[in-house]
């Protein structure tokens, strides 16, 4: 296994790793600049009011996205365990 297939992998485990994580992550930001700005506008500074919004979205995120993810996920791994009898040998 040279240098560049290393690189490679890497690339791919990486570039797999933000696009399953991006639907959560973008989600509770928007979520989270929603109630920011609404927290602003009524001038209510209560933690749990920021915190459960952002736990629901991400909840039902996962709930709707999570069998491609977990999808996505398992296709990689078998991709990476089917290939390493041809990066050893």
């Amino acid at each position: 296994m040279d240098a560049q297939q290393v690189f490679t992998a890497g690339q791919q485990g990486l570039y797999l790793l933000l696009m399953v994580a991006a639907p959560v992550l973008l989600t509770v930001l928007a979520v989270g600049l929603v109630v920011s700005v609404f927290q602003a506008a009524t001038q209510i500074n209560e933690a749990t009011l920021s915190f459960v919004p952002k736990i629901v979205a991400a909840v039902a995120v996962l709930a709707v996205a999570g069998p491609w993810m977990m999808t996505t996920l398992v296709e990689y791994l078998q991709r990476t365990l089917q290939s390493i009898p041809g990066a050893v040998g």
